[in-house]
């Protein structure tokens, strides 16, 4: 059973919060357009900045005035952010094909795109990374315990002669004390002598 003073790092939860944050919006549009535009020509791209507007206009109007967009859709803000950050990469996709003058969009030649993608795929491998250390982390700190102790004036200074003559700080002593208790039959409990140590 986990100890109530056990609480993960905040630097921890903050990493578990950002592996988390992987996917913005943008990067959500950005995803699904360079999917869905493989292959198409122009005018399919054209339709889709259409779509893309039409959609936008109607999600920030459905936001606006605080209506349920979709039943599937537990956050109409991102999803109206999501439409907005399509529209933009439609666009992009759009303005690219007339500039190069692509008959059809093929993924691997945007180079923007493409760059976005791997970048994507480095910070999405380095936050499934963070979070599988971070997991390991706790499942590890389940059988610790982090304690704050507060110890009479007498057994402190006990203590803190013996961690100066160990050269060891006063938490170091109390851990090598835990680590060598021993609990007898009837639920005494003892430490055999012992040297702290480095």
């Amino acid at each position: 059973m986990r100890h109530p003073l056990n609480r993960p790092d905040r630097a921890d939860a903050r990493q578990q919060e950002k592996g988390n944050r992987v996917w913005s919006a943008q990067d959500v549009a950005r995803d699904q357009v360079r999917r869905q535009a493989n292959g198409l020509d122009m005018a399919a791209v054209a339709e889709k900045v259409t779509e893309a507007v039409v959609r936008e206009r109607e999600t920030a109007e459905q936001l606006r005035r605080g209506g349920s967009l979709s039943e599937f859709q537990t956050d109409p803000e991102r999803l109206a952010a999501i439409w907005a950050a399509k529209h933009v990469e439609w666009r992009r996709v759009r303005d690219l094909m007339a500039q190069t003058g692509w008959g059809v969009y093929e993924p691997e030649r945007d180079t923007e795109g493409s760059t976005w993608a791997r970048e994507h795929a480095e910070r999405r491998e380095g936050a499934l990374a963070a979070r599988a250390a971070f997991e390991a982390r706790r499942r590890k700190g389940e059988d610790e315990l982090r304690a704050e102790l507060w110890l009479s004036a007498a057994p402190s200074r006990l203590i803190r002669a013996v961690a100066d003559r160990a050269g060891l700080v006063p938490s170091q002593v109390l851990a090598q004390l835990a680590e060598r208790v021993v609990v007898s039959e009837d639920g005494t409990v003892s430490v055999p002598p012992f040297m702290p140590s480095r």
